[in-house]
């Protein structure tokens, strides 16, 4: 998450009794992380059913896609959302401001939640487009505000942070079990349904609690001149029209088909980052210590570009192995396979508190932050290793695992999640160069979408392959990275100094 530092005159300050009414902490903070609950809720509740919409039979009302399409078409989708978040940031910082960015992107979101409720495959994919479009403005722009609810020296921005973070997950928790539920009962449409009241809640609660939120009635904060406004909003109107009147004419004629979308998707994944750290390091405002500090975040950005190549997977081919090999049973009690996509939330909120009070006992003998990055990618990478174990010595396909093969893998992930996130947010805000400051998150996001680009294409393989096969040399290359970052942890305690 950013901690962007932004002062606040005065005249926009939330209300002094603000200050403390959050557990310690300001006001605003419940707003922001409400807020979160709700998005997190509507975004992988949906995720958690989409790739079963995608591969279920026309007949049960889904798409009729095989499995190693669903994953990959929807890894594209992931692709999509995160490119567009690097556009959102310059978008709050240089037109909007944060506060109608978050706005603006949270109704974009639940009007593509909607869409997708109508059971027609058009509107599924303006759906798509619209939480799109919708995410990438409001996802960067929340974690700014967290930040600006308090003072540069304030002693509660982590503790800040860590409850935002919680927020987060405790959405990632109850989204699947509501959205699954319907969409195993009702139809995946009512799934869709249940994201988009979530969202409308979060939007609710998000204006009426608008006046404890530092910020709010400013525009941009780096706002362009008038006249270069009015030339960026034409530009951007014309483009996207553009790009939608090709695209639409390409389909048509036969040549864009959603292979070569997301074959498009892919590149400009791996384009966009490269373009990236090429500007920062060429950049004559980039001085020779800081160009210094890039090199190591390279090194960092790739871990986590490898490690949420698996995590993305719990909602892709995770949730697809355990629709069709894993038990759905629990004593008895029967539950929808996308339910497992909760497990991963709720490790995540009863570990996290955890790892940060062992970090606090440890204080400076706990481990340097590209140790943590490094053990997180390799636990990512062991909770793919486990899976060759339920799915091999079989004859054929037709099979059933324990519930607990998944729910270990999971519990594997979410504390290499714990783990890679908060030290991989913590590393990109002090490495990256002044003069890229408010971009930061931009650098962050760009590791995501790399990593569902890659996904996108290595998914096809999932039906093609043996899952012992698939699990098996995903989860090595993790593994094997992950060893790697340590070994060369000397030369990244040298160089990203003074971060410990």
């Amino acid at each position: 998450m950013s901690q962007t530092e932004v002062d606040v005159p005065p005249e926009d300050q939330p209300p002094a009794a603000d200050d403390h009414a959050f557990f310690g902490q300001p006001r605003g903070l419940l707003t922001l992380s409400g807020l979160e609950v709700w998005e997190r809720f509507s975004f992988l509740g949906m995720q958690a059913i989409l790739v079963l919409y995608f591969a279920d039979t026309v007949a049960h009302d889904g798409l009729g896609m095989s499995p190693g399409t669903a994953a990959s078409v929807s890894a594209a989708y992931g692709t999509l959302v995160y490119l567009v978040s690097v556009a959102g940031g310059w978008l709050a910082d240089r037109i909007l401001g944060s506060y109608r960015a978050v706005l603006w992107g949270g109704i974009l979101i639940a009007v593509g939640h909607y869409s997708m409720a109508v059971p027609t495959a058009a509107m599924t994919w303006v759906g798509l487009g619209l939480i799109s479009a919708g995410t990438g403005l409001l996802k960067p722009n929340v974690a700014t505000m967290v930040g600006k609810l308090y003072r540069t020296d304030d002693e509660r921005r982590d503790a800040g942070f860590a409850l935002y973070y919680m927020a987060i997950n405790i959405g990632a928790f109850a989204g699947p079990l509501v959205t699954g539920w319907l969409g195993d009962h009702k139809g995946w449409h009512w799934g869709f349904s249940a994201a988009a009241v979530g969202m409308t809640f979060g939007l609710i609660q998000y204006v009426a609690g608008r006046r404890h939120l530092a910020g709010r009635k400013h525009s941009a904060e780096f706002a362009l001149a008038p006249a270069a406004m009015r030339r960026a909003v034409l530009l951007i109107a014309v483009g996207a029209v553009v790009v939608a009147v090709v695209a639409t004419a390409l389909a048509l004629a036969g040549w864009l088909t959603m292979g070569r979308f997301v074959d498009v998707l892919t590149v400009i994944s791996v384009i966009a980052p490269v373009v990236y750290f090429s500007v920062m390091f060429a950049s004559p405002r980039v001085s020779a210590e800081e160009r210094g500090r890039l090199r190591p975040y390279v090194v960092l950005f790739l871990a986590s570009t490898v490690f949420n190549f698996i995590l993305f997977q719990a909602y892709s081919t995770m949730i697809l192995l355990a629709f069709t090999n894993a038990e759905t049973t629990i004593l008895g009690f029967h539950f929808p396979a996308s339910w497992y996509a909760s497990a991963l939330g709720a490790f995540e909120v009863a570990l996290a508190p955890v790892v940060a009070a062992v970090w606090v006992r440890m204080g400076r003998r706990q481990p340097h932050a590209s140790n943590k990055i490094a053990f997180g990618v390799i636990l990512g990478g062991l909770s793919f290793l486990l899976m060759v174990l339920p799915t091999s010595g079989h004859s054929g396909d037709k099979y059933l695992m324990s519930v607990w093969w998944i729910v270990g893998s999971y519990l594997l992930l979410g504390l290499g999640d714990i783990l890679l996130e908060t030290s991989g947010m913590s590393a990109t805000t002090k490495l990256a160069p002044a003069a890229f400051s408010s971009q930061t998150m931009s650098l962050w996001f760009l590791s995501l979408a790399l990593a569902n680009g890659i996904q996108a294409q290595t998914v096809k393989f999932y039906d093609d392959v043996s899952k012992p096969a698939y699990f098996g040399v995903n989860g090595a290359i993790a593994v094997a990275v992950g060893l790697a970052v340590i070994a060369a942890a000397p030369w990244l305690r040298r160089t990203m100094h003074p971060v410990h």
